[in-house]
């Protein structure tokens, strides 16, 4: 490969790393962001390591390329974390952060042999990032200002080489300029556990913070998503017992000592990201969390390679989410090793010492996640609460599917959505189905599919832009997995 092929990455890298020391952020850990959203994006491109490895610093290799696309994998549908920090306190530098991201995401583009699964992952990721401060369904009622990011110029290779292969990238917007308006909030949005986001804040423009949102707005968007009708119950529920909580102490009664930590129980794909965030938010709305932020991790994140070293590592990042909500995905993978416990017990600790402003959501398979909470005494007697996640109907993933393509400025017809219920139909039904997960992991796809489609359409219409057709639904192995 040549430098000029992996140039573009090194300097959005070094982009990202910039603007995240203006924010007051760590630069070395953007940068490790980036590079983790740069592979996963990538992952699927012959030859991509290569790239990768020679853009991000010697001595990174194979092995380094695919830790990192494992880590930025449920970026691809959600905002990174130090983004969504930036976010959650409607800092003025998160819109700026946000589209490093994105431009990080472009230049993943062009390492190794691109694919149209590259390029969908691309415009996933883009678009996952962007929406931490806007939504790119809302530009009927966005202010004037510009209305696309620039994401071309990049390299040979970035999206806009190709007639038409850019386009899924092109259309994403960028904030309004200073003075310009107020960019709406959000429309509620559904997929998966990171798809169904909710960000606890935006920025009005470049200069000023937007208010968080109230606890009814936070209540209305938890209504809005598709399904989950038990999920909803079981969270208002909880609303009203925390809301007569905190009126009793305020009228000077005694109160129950209650734990809000949650364990959240189901298949992958129900929501459970999407409704630990709006939790946050809605007990920062209640003043029980100072900031409300999500900070998600996995075994990984909170392991380290020898004794000792572990408990150092999850204080760390038990820490970054003091004030909002640790979210602990597949927390039975902590079981059944000396490190897995080191981990738990710092866990069970920090709970404590930060029990007036943390809480921890733990999630995983049903039957695992009661084994692992039961068989620690420590973790038993704080999480007292479960939530349950039920697999989504073929309507609900089908009304998914369509959400999450309008949001993306693409339109489903009546062939579309047959072929996508027929998709469902030959899909094998079991606990490694991905549920809403499904549906994005097939629009990501479809949306390469079709960017290849127009590659050699040097003036596509707006019809042929946003149209899907039945043939760009396909299943991949790394779809249906």
């Amino acid at each position: 490969m040549t430098p000029a092929r992996h140039a573009p990455l090194g300097a959005a890298l070094e982009s990202l790393a910039a603007t995240a020391e203006r924010a007051g952020l760590d630069p070395a850990a953007a940068r490790a962001e980036g590079e983790a959203l740069a592979a996963t994006v990538a992952e699927a491109a012959r030859g991509a390591f290569v790239d990768w490895a020679a853009a991000t610093g010697p001595g990174r290799g194979a092995e380094d390329f695919t830790r990192a696309a494992s880590r930025g994998r449920r970026w691809r549908s959600t905002p990174t974390p130090l983004l969504t920090g930036l976010a959650a306190g409607s800092h003025p530098e998160a819109a700026a952060y946000a589209r490093a991201l994105a431009q990080v995401c472009a230049a993943a583009t062009g390492l190794g042999e691109p694919t149209p699964r590259v390029i969908g992952n691309a415009a996933t990721a883009t678009s996952a990032q962007l929406a931490a401060f806007g939504s790119p369904s809302a530009s009927s009622t966005r202010p004037a200002g510009p209305s696309r990011l620039d994401l071309e110029g990049l390299d040979d290779w970035a999206p806009g080489a190709f007639p038409g292969l850019g386009a899924s990238l092109a259309h994403v917007p960028t904030p309004p300029a200073a003075g310009t308006g107020t960019t709406p909030r959000p429309e509620p949005r559904q997929a998966d556990e990171p798809e169904q986001e909710t960000v606890a804040g935006t920025a009005e423009d470049a200069g000023e913070a937007a208010p968080a949102p109230s606890l009814e707005e936070l209540l209305a968007e938890l209504d809005a998503l598709i399904g989950l009708t038990e999920v909803k119950a079981e969270i208002h529920r909880q609303v009203a017992v925390l809301r007569i909580e905190a009126k009793r102490e305020t009228a000077g009664l005694r109160t129950p000592s209650m734990t809000r930590h949650l364990v959240f129980t189901g298949n992958p794909g129900t929501g459970k990201t999407t409704v630990a965030r709006l939790v946050a938010g809605i007990y920062r709305a209640l003043g029980l969390l100072s900031s409300g932020q999500l900070v998600e991790v996995d075994r990984s994140e909170l392991v380290a390679g020898y004794l000792g070293q572990t408990a150092i590592k999850t204080a760390e990042v038990v820490a970054s989410a003091d004030g909002g909500v640790l979210f602990v995905d597949e927390a039975y993978s902590l079981a059944g090793d000396q490190y897995g416990t080191e981990a738990v017990d710092t866990l069970v600790k920090e709970m404590e010492d930060r029990r007036d402003d943390l809480v921890v959501v733990v999630a995983g398979y049903p039957v695992p996640m009661a084994v692992f909470i039961g068989q620690n005494p420590g973790l038993e007697s704080r999480f007292r609460t479960t939530v349950e996640f039920a697999d989504y109907t073929d309507d609900e993933l089908v009304a998914i599917f369509r959400l999450l393509a309008g949001a993306a400025d693409y339109d489903v017809g009546d062939a579309v959505e047959e072929r996508f219920r027929a998709l469902l139909a030959d899909t094998p039904r079991g606990p490694t189905f991905g549920n809403g997960r499904f549906a994005r992991n097939v629009l990501e796809a479809a949306i390469g599919r079709h960017a290849w489609r127009l590659r050699e359409v040097e003036e596509p219409s707006v019809e042929q832009l946003r149209g899907l057709e039945p043939d760009d639904l396909v299943v991949e192995e790394e779809v249906a997995t």
